[in-house]
Order: C-alpha cells, then sequence, then structure tokens
C-alpha cells in the first residue's frame, strides 16, 4: 500500500528538524513538499489534512539517502530491468531509505551499459510515488586495482578512460553522479580532471594507492572514499596509505559500511574518533540478497552465499553486505555512541550535501522534499513518507 495523501499533518513525537530539535511538534506536508514546522501549540486550524497522530516518544528524522547499493529483495542494478528497480526503490522505505544512487559492479562493458541506459530511462520516466527515489547512479569499477578488487570480477577490470566514461554518461542520460576508481592506474587522474570539471563526485575505491597518490588525486579534484577499510591500502607507521589519507585530508568524505562484518565496531569506532560525523557517510553496499533469507544468490555473474548476515564469495571474500540502512543507523550509535542528531547527519545530510542536493534533501525543513522517518520507541522504522506519500507503514508487516 502507498498512500497518496496530498495533505498530511504529523503531531506529536520528537522532530529532528534541521536547526533544532522540536518535542511534541506538528509537521505539515502539502503535495511534496513540508509546508510548516513547529510545536503543536503552535498548530494552525487545518481542515482537509490527514493527520497522524504519533505516541510521544516516536521520532521524526530525515529520510536516509544511501549513495552505495547494489541491490535488495532479490533485484540489483546491473538486472537492467525496470523490474528490478522498482523492487529495489519500493523495498528500501522499510528500512528507511527515501532516495539511492543505484550502484553498477565490473562487468562487461555491454552489461554495464545495460544497467547505465535502463538506470537513466528509470530517472527520467519511471520514478514512482510512495517509493525511494532514484538520485542518479554510483559506477563502482570497471577502473580498479586488479588486485584489490575484492568481489568485483577481475576479468571484466579496465583502465580508466575519459572517452569510455564520456560515452557511458551518454547512454545514462548524464545519471552518472559519483565515480568509484583507483587513482593509481595510468589514466586515472586524468580521469579524476574530468569528472571534476563535470561535477561528478570521484571516489577512492579498490586501490592499491599510497598516501602520496591520494593526495595527488585530492590536488585534482577527488573527494570521496568508497567503503573505508574494505580492499584499500591500510594504516601503516611507514606508509599512511589510503586509510591515514582519508583520516588526516578533510577534503576527504568517507563511506563506511556499519555492519559489524566489514569493519569490526571497534574501527568504526575509531574511524569516528578521527573523521567525526562531519566527514562519514552511512552507506549499506547491499546486494539482491538483502530481505531475503540465507541462501545462494548471484553478484556479477558470480556466486555468493549469504549466512545470518554475511556474503561471501566462495573464497571468503565479503561480497556486499545485506545490510538495512536503519540496522546501520543503530549500530553507529551503539558502536561509537554518539548521538541520534550524528547518525543522522552521516546517513541524511552528509550524502545529501556530497550530491549536492542539500537544498531539497538530508534535513527537516520548510521547503524541502516531504522525506521523513518515523522511529518508534524502539528505533525501529514506524513509517516511512517519500515526497509526501505514505511509502510503508509497520503494520504492514502483519496484515
Amino acid at each position: 500500500m502507498h498512500s497518496y495523501l496530498p495533505k498530511i499533518i504529523v503531531i506529536n513525537g520528537t522532530i529532528y528538524s534541521e536547526d533544532k530539535v522540536i518535542d511534541n511538534g506538528f509537521l505539515k506536508i502539502d503535495d511534496d513538499k513540508i509546508s510548516s514546522i513547529g510545536t503543536i501549540d503552535r498548530l494552525p486550524k487545518s481542515e482537509d489534512y490527514h493527520v497522524i497522530n504519533l505516541p510521544s516518544n516516536y521520532r521524526i528524522i530525515p529520510g536516509m539517502i544511501d549513495i552505495h547499493i547494489h541491490g535488495a529483495n532479490g533485484a540489483d542494478t546491473m538486472d537492467a530491468t525496470k523490474e528490478s528497480l522498482d523492487v529495489i526503490a519500493s523495498t528500501l522505505p522499510k528500512e528507511g531509505t527515501t532516495s539511492f544512487l543505484a550502484t553498477t559492479i565490473t562487468e562487461h562493458s555491454i552489461a554495464i551499459e545495460k544497467a547505465l541506459h535502463n538506470t537513466g530511462t528509470y530517472i527520467q520516466n519511471s520514478q514512482t510515488q510512495g517509493f525511494a527515489e532514484v538520485l542518479g547512479i554510483h559506477l563502482e569499477g570497471p577502473f580498479i586495482h586488479e588486485n584489490k578488487a575484492g568481489a568485483q570480477p577481475v576479468k571484466h577490470i579496465l583502465p580508466p578512460n575519459i572517452s569510455t566514461f564520456k560515452r557511458w554518461q551518454e547512454i545514462s542520460n548524464n545519471q552518472i553522479k559519483l565515480v568509484s576508481l583507483a587513482p593509481e592506474l595510468t589514466g586515472g587522474i586524468d580521469l579524476i580532471k574530468y569528472l571534476n570539471q563535470q561535477d561528478i563526485i570521484s571516489s577512492i575505491a579498490h586501490s592499491q594507492a599510497t598516501y602520496d597518490e591520494v593526495v595527488h588525486a585530492i590536488q585534482h579534484g577527488t573527494s570521496h572514499v568508497t567503503h573505508l577499510f574494505n580492499q584499500m591500502t591500510g594504516l601503516h607507521h611507514r606508509e599512511p596509505g589510503i586509510v591515514g589519507a582519508a583520516f588526516l585530508r578533510d577534503e576527504l568524505m568517507v563511506e563506511i559500511i556499519s555492519d559489524g562484518i566489514h569493519i569490526r565496531p571497534e574501527i568504526v569506532k575509531l574511524a569516528y574518533k578521527q573523521l567525526s560525523d562531519e566527514r562519514m557517510i552511512l552507506i549499506t553496499d547491499s546486494m539482491r540478497a538483502k530481505w531475503l533469507e540465507n541462501g545462494k544468490y548471484d553478484l556479477g555473474g558470480q556466486l555468493v552465499t549469504v549466512t545470518d548476515g554475511k556474503a561471501l564469495l566462495e573464497e571468503d571474500t565479503l561480497a556486499g553486505s545485506v545490510l538495512k540502512m536503519i540496522d546501520a543507523f543503530k549500530n553507529i550509535q551503539l558502536y561509537t555512541g554518539c548521538s541520534i542528531i550524528s547518525a543522522i547527519k552521516m546517513t541524511s545530510e552528509n550524502p545529501a550535501k556530497q550530491l549536492n542536493m542539500f537544498d531539497r534533501k538530508g534535513s527537516i525543513s520548510t521547503g524541502k522534499d516531504a522525506d521523513l522517518v518515523i522511529l518508534d520507541e524502539k528505533m525501529d522504522v514506524f513509517m516511512t513518507i517519500c515526497k509526501g506519500k505514505i511509502a510503508y507503514t509497520k503494520q504492514e508487516e502483519n496484515e
């Protein structure tokens, strides 16, 4: 059920707005925008509004933005079908995600091009009310280092190439917003320079770069690190590597998979102490097995076995995750002791700012898209609203 209600008022509960926390607040939605916010005693008389009356211990937070997700509920971006993107976009509100970047994987060029064309067409023609919004494409690979491929198929790796990227961007209807690549490869810096000129985020990923090579990439426009610690040069006292650069260079926004599997909770806490909520973005990097049972699944033409929250290739290589965004949100608070306000920064505000979309996403503020998550007393998702449409309510699970 995706309820189309052009006028909604949410009352009671605690609202985590852009500039303050409002206890016993109200929030008005007109069509797809937040029209006013305040304390309940200032609620204007409003007829013809659908009222959502919450218990006082429920919380209203901004919709979460997942900038690195491959799939969910049996579907993957690389399926290159409208149906698969519909499945992903309709599933994500269950975990509090209201918008996302559809993420590709290193595959044969033909498969990548089909996925890019399908996603670009979907963004322009097929977005559905009450589904999470596809904000663009995250191109992960194939411009990566073969020694740090992880779950990315080595046989399809390509050297960074501007003309290849230009063709792919055209195929995608200019929807590629973020490119994960290894900057140390021949052609890497040239591509980074080009991406920077086009206002496309370049991110360091699946890379053997040294600290100095990362600094060189930053000087030419790199501003992002893909899934910190995973498939990259680690921190060493004589070679700080990519991890050291992530910690030291304020120019970099840094993705973290906060599932306790990709990174131990203690290391998540260490990273948080170094980066703070100013430079961390929580992602899921989830694959099609998310929301499904244990079993065997496909990722980029490879067999992945999912057992109790861990997704592995046959050689015990981690293959994405089955992490839900609400669990990343809860885990970061558990692992680091950070506040709910900090968790909101890392799941909503920072990704919106990094995508240059903070004017309409990433916080609860009048005039912005009505992307909202209502959390119950256990911090579980009670309701998700995508651009003013009720996309998910917890009761549906029991019907």
